[in-house]
């Protein structure tokens, strides 16, 4: 039988994922990851190279999952909140996603982070999709595109990077149903697709 090695790749990626979430990259190990994955911690190395490598391939493998999952599009923001609100689905059904942003950047600091190129690439085009939809009159354009951006991205975390601060704001533990209807309220009343009130 064929060794699959798609699929070992993929054991392991997963494995790596769950852990540099949970440990971040300096308690993160390269032994859990193969006993996670069911694999010789050999082929990690054969794969992925050393562990700074492995952590670059786990960030470019979630980037990717992100990106393709949660598009913005002029036409999605027609509805900002919504897209906010796919940013909370996303977010809580892939909680690794976050923490390994946080460890990224209490990692490395001030350094570029990985494929920071790509990135910024990525968050122009939303940026820009915004622009296009104010300059359409689809968003009100009192605001800035790239503050308007960021905004929706810190909004669609926040519930997940500090709970305890939504819990303590908010009024005690809530449905992830109230969370999510929370959020999307805000945001399309921050860009005047509501009316505040």
């Amino acid at each position: 039988m064929a060794w699959d090695t798609a699929r070992t790749r993929q054991a392991l990626l997963d494995a790596a994922v769950d852990e540099f979430s949970e440990h971040g990259f300096d308690g993160a190990r390269i032994e859990r990851v193969s006993t996670r994955a069911g694999v010789n911690k050999e082929r990690i190395y054969q794969y992925f190279g050393n562990k700074q490598q492995l952590f670059g391939h786990v960030l470019e493998a979630e980037l990717e999952r992100i990106a393709t999952a949660i598009p913005l599009t002029v036409d999605q923001a027609a509805d900002l909140g919504e897209y906010a609100g796919k940013l909370y689905d996303y977010h809580r059904s892939h909680p690794q996603f976050i923490r390994l942003l946080h460890w990224e950047g209490l990692k490395d600091g001030g350094a570029p982070a990985l494929l920071e190129t790509e990135r910024t690439a990525t968050y122009g085009a939303r940026v820009a999709a915004l622009a296009e939809a104010q300059a359409n009159g689809t968003l009100d354009p009192s605001l800035e595109a790239d503050d308007l951006f960021y905004a929706v991205l810190a909004l669609g975390a926040w519930w997940f990077s500090v709970p305890q601060a939504v819990r303590m704001i908010f009024g005690g533990p809530a449905e992830p149903e109230s969370e999510r209807a929370s959020m999307v309220r805000l945001v399309r009343r921050l860009v005047g697709q509501e009316p505040v009130g």
